[in-house]
């Protein structure tokens, strides 16, 4: 199996831009949440089932699943937020394995947002790398990209791992506080140590 690292970070801590600044230094990126965005997609597969068991007002034949009305169930509903669990995670898993097994780069990220969370796939990564940025640039991200509330990201960030923990359990940090720039240089300092660790 090919050498993976594993990418994690709270929301809007910039998950995204530095599996992109991978990706163009040469290594394969596969992303869980867009992975999850296929699968929920207009005629994505795992859109049957979400119909089935939360009704058809959570699935739009034009926009797939209806994201912000599931947003706001799942934050109040703990056994929907399984159910729904129940559903994606094997099917996200079953592609991730597929995707693996055409890794020709001489590493992988993988980009997991509840990467501590779960040991699904801290067993397969050979290091973590977590995307780190104060709680107060996450909000004022994801309010810019989304339009949410500060009420609703700050529940959001609550919800998930706290950012102390995270950092604790990181083998490698980026900070994501500043500029693209600084960003790039980040990755391409991190890149040949991966490259060298996977040979």
């Amino acid at each position: 199996m090919a050498t993976l690292i594993g990418l994690t970070g709270g929301i809007g801590s910039g998950k995204t831009t530095v599996a992109a600044l991978f990706k163009s230094a040469g290594a394969t990126v596969i992303d869980t949440d867009a992975i999850a965005q296929q699968l929920t997609a207009p005629g994505g597969i795992a859109l049957p089932a979400i119909r089935s068991h939360f009704g058809r007002e959570y699935v739009s034949d034009i926009s797939g699943l209806e994201r912000e009305k599931m947003r706001a169930r799942v934050f109040s509903d703990q056994a929907a937020k399984l159910v729904l669990e129940s559903i994606l995670h094997p099917l996200i898993r079953t592609q991730v394995e597929r995707d693996i097994k055409v890794i020709r780069s001489a590493y992988g990220i993988i980009v997991v947002p509840l990467l501590f969370e779960t040991m699904t796939y801290r067993r397969i990564v050979l290091r973590t790398l977590v995307v780190d940025c104060t709680a107060e640039m996450q909000v004022k991200r994801v309010m810019v990209r989304s339009g949410l509330t500060r009420k609703t990201v700050e529940s959001i960030i609550a919800a998930q791992i706290p950012r102390s923990i995270r950092l604790q359990l990181a083998d490698d940090v980026i900070c994501n506080q500043h500029d693209t720039i600084s960003l790039r240089a980040k990755v391409q300092a991190l890149h040949p140590r991966y490259a060298s660790m996977a040979a």
